[in-house]
């Protein structure tokens, strides 16, 4: 079955990275960890997690002990600000053929599609980081993932 919202594989990768360092606030995880957790290329998760980094959302710690952990907190975070950071500004309305706009009086998809957008665009800014570590179980395999990070003691989770 086809899906009209389609997000790239970077995106996606983000996406699923930041919920697991939410859901591992206290520790530093590496890219090989993440990586092997998410079944992803070390190579392009650590091209995503750098634009995490640039963007301000995560925290990078080299050297022994280090690894990448969140930098925004997880419950002021959007998945819209984390998707921007992959792929840039999301637009909320675009002409599928902009180079033959003129010849089109009235685009037939114009409302269809714009109001797709605007619901895309509403659930990706309504929806926190902190919403999605309720995926990430305690009996999960993350419980070995990453190493202790002393700056950021675990903070039960709220009410």
């Amino acid at each position: 079955m086809s899906s009209i919202v389609k997000l790239s594989e970077a995106a996606s990768i983000a996406l699923h990275a930041m919920a697991l360092l939410a859901s591992r606030a206290d520790r530093h995880v590496t890219v090989k960890d993440l990586a092997s957790r998410l079944s992803v290329s070390e190579a392009h998760l650590a091209k995503v997690m750098q634009r995490l980094v640039k963007a301000g959302l995560v925290a990078s710690v080299r050297g022994p002990g280090g690894g990448f952990a969140l930098h925004a907190d997880p419950a002021e975070t959007t998945l819209l600000q984390i998707y921007e950071a992959i792929e840039g500004r999301l637009e909320v309305a675009r002409c599928m053929f902009p180079d033959r706009r003129e010849e089109c009086s009235a685009c037939i998809l114009d409302d269809a599609l714009a109001e797709a957008n605007r619901i895309v665009y509403a659930r990706l800014t309504r929806t926190h980081l902190a919403q999605l570590t309720t995926a990430f179980h305690p009996g999960a395999s993350l419980v070995a993932l990453g190493r202790p990070n002393p700056a950021r003691p675990r903070t039960p989770p709220r009410a």
